[in-house]
């Protein structure tokens, strides 16, 4: 859920969608792929930077050369790269030929469904599945499978965005999700997760043994400029990103790893990933942020192929929403569901168990 612009649709101005001299379906024929409606209170700002850090893998240069060619567009006229946004801009990128058909269809896919009932559904999302169409992951995503399960529901339709997920995880974390079968459940579970009444917690194992048994993280968060699949973290104060506020607390220690419980007062893009990784305790496994380079341990022959059974074990980032809670929208009876461990994660932290074990073991022996 956005609060501080409206994305209506959010596509990517990747090199497939760069302008490109007569490639239109139609001389002068433009079509929208992109659009968001200026926050009120939005300060004057550069279009490019503006758009820069809310399209997904679109580079600043991509944006200007769009601009520069006409295709940014701002209360349906062309402006340029240098333009200042002002409060309810409307603003889209106008391309010369049709974008994606993202029409979600209904896929026979398997779903593990904790809890159900008329208005809303609580599902165990498992790693691997992508949970919204978009940009190369068009099928075989969370909300196809949802619109195959809800297929005779009349009410419900995938494609209408006033239901359907009301927050996400990344393809590769496990976990809890609740999904509005009624615009009025989505409403309502939207503003506990933008009031931050929910109750969420993630159980992660990251490199390194923190110092702390708990502590508090906070940092904004926004896209990498070196890397626009990764975000990065800068200051609290900074005007860059998202503000962000991660509390962990550790659960047990492997001496080179550590599990961690992690609860988040915010809800950003890759928010743990990040944050972990900028108090240089990345996830293991993550391979985006660094989580399956050797960080901590020995330089032993031995350890080395440890690591590496560890990583075919778990062969992505060790991150899983184990929690859910919030109030029924409907009953208003407070609802909270656990789901354990998934069988990687388990057995990767059950091997981490051992090798410890064993390291005592053999200390005592000597």
């Amino acid at each position: 859920m956005t609060t501080e612009e409206e994305i209506v649709f959010d596509d990517e101005l990747n090199d497939d969608l760069l302008p490109t001299e007569g490639s239109g379906e139609g001389e002068g024929t433009l079509y929208e792929h992109f659009r968001v409606v200026v926050d009120k209170g939005q300060e004057p700002v550069r279009i490019d930077k503006f758009l820069f850090e809310r399209m997904q893998h679109s580079s600043r240069n991509r944006i200007q050369k769009a601009a520069d060619a006409g295709y940014i567009h701002v209360n349906n006229a062309p402006v340029k790269s240098n333009y200042k946004v002002r409060p309810e801009d409307v603003i889209t990128l106008m391309l010369d030929r049709p974008k994606h058909d993202n029409t979600i269809e209904a896929e026979d896919i398997p779903l593990d469904i904790v809890y159900e009932d008329n208005v809303l559904m609580v599902v165990n999302k498992p790693a691997g599945l992508v949970v919204h169409p978009g940009a190369g992951n068009f099928h075989g995503t969370l909300i196809n499978a949802v619109a195959w399960h809800l297929r005779d529901m009349p009410s419900f339709d995938p494609n209408d965005p006033e239901v359907g997920l009301v927050h996400r995880i990344d393809k590769d974390t496990s976990g809890l999700l609740v999904i509005a079968k009624t615009p009025d459940a989505k409403t309502a579970l939207g503003k506990q997760f933008f009031n931050k009444t929910t109750h969420r917690s993630y159980n992660a194992l990251v490199w390194g043994n923190l110092t702390d048994d708990e502590g508090r993280i906070e940092g904004n968060i926004a896209r990498d400029p070196k890397d626009r699949l990764r975000m990065t973290v800068f200051p609290p104060d900074s005007e860059i990103g998202k503000s962000a506020v991660t509390h962990y607390r550790v659960i047990e220690r492997f001496g080179y790893t550590t599990l961690i419980e992690c609860i988040l007062e915010t809800g950003r893009t890759h928010q743990i990933r990040a944050h972990m990784k900028h108090i240089g305790h990345p996830l293991f496994g993550d391979e985006r942020y660094g989580g399956t380079e050797i960080l901590r341990g020995q330089r032993s022959s031995s350890y080395k192929a440890f690591i590496h059974n560890c990583l075919a074990i778990c062969d992505r980032q060790a991150l899983h929403a184990r929690t859910l809670g919030f109030v029924h929208p409907v009953t208003g009876e407070q609802m909270d569901f656990t789901s354990e461990l998934p069988n990687d994660l388990a057995t990767l932290i059950e091997k981490w168990r051992s090798y410890v074990g064993g390291l005592a073991s053999k200390q005592a022996d000597e």
